[in-house]
Order: structure tokens, then sequence, then C-alpha cells
């Protein structure tokens, strides 16, 4: 069951790059920086991500990254989920991220899986809404 909304994101591709391309089978590997919140608190950061195109035309990714808040507290953050092309040339995905942290500030996310949606246009501009999985 969906709980509470943990947080939002916005964010900007810094770098693509192909990593393995035959047989119709590719995936590319997406560098971005953002800013949002968990639980109210600001935080900005960055990560990585790796989408396999699948034969049925769905993608496949995990990534991983880091957020920081404006004292320089830390979460890290894994996380997984399917998703789409758009008709506009971006990307929709859903999926689950994992934290971990010692900030005093963000350490009720150790005990969270986060489900998200993140979607992306085609000029690397994202959007993202992360919620508790109860």
């Amino acid at each position: 069951m969906l709980g509470e909304l943990i947080g939002d994101t916005q964010g900007q591709d810094t770098g693509r790059r192909v990593l393995s391309a035959g047989d119709g089978h590719v995936v590319v590997e997406v560098s971005f920086q953002g800013s949002g919140s968990y639980y109210g608190t600001a935080v900005s950061g960055f990560g990585t991500y790796e989408a396999e195109m699948r034969a049925d035309g769905t993608l496949y990714g995990e990534g991983q990254g880091i957020d920081m808040t404006a004292d320089g507290q830390s979460v890290t953050w894994h996380g997984s989920g399917v998703g789409h092309m758009t008709e506009s040339g971006g990307s929709s995905f859903r999926g689950a991220l994992f934290f971990t942290t010692s900030s005093p500030q963000l350490e009720r996310l150790n005990g969270v899986v986060g489900v998200f949606e993140f979607d992306t246009t085609a000029d690397g501009k994202s959007t993202g809404k992360i919620y508790e999985w109860k």
C-alpha cells in the first residue's frame, strides 16, 4: 500500500552514453543532477542510471546516487524500475528506491522503501515523486 509522500525531485541530464548496442539490444547510461526534498528537508544531488531497451520495447533501469542537505548531511540511494519511451521522446519510469544515511535529519529514510514515478523530457529535464511503500 502506498503511504506518505516522501518527497519530490526536479533534475536535468548532465551526460548520456551508449554502453552497448548490438542486435537491437541497447544499454544507455544517464547521469543527472537535481534538487528536491525528503520529508520537507531540501536536498540537491546527482546520480547515474543504466537503462536497457528490452525486446518488447520496455525499459529496465538501475541507478544510484547521493543527495545532500545545505549543511552537508547526505543520503545515498539505489533503485530499479521499469518504463517506456514517451511519444515526445522522453521516458517514464516506475520503481523502488532504497536509502542509506547517518544524517539525523534524514535517518527516517533508512527504514523506508520508496516507490517512485520518474518522467523525463526529450531534452533531459526530469520530475519525480517518491512515496512510502508500507
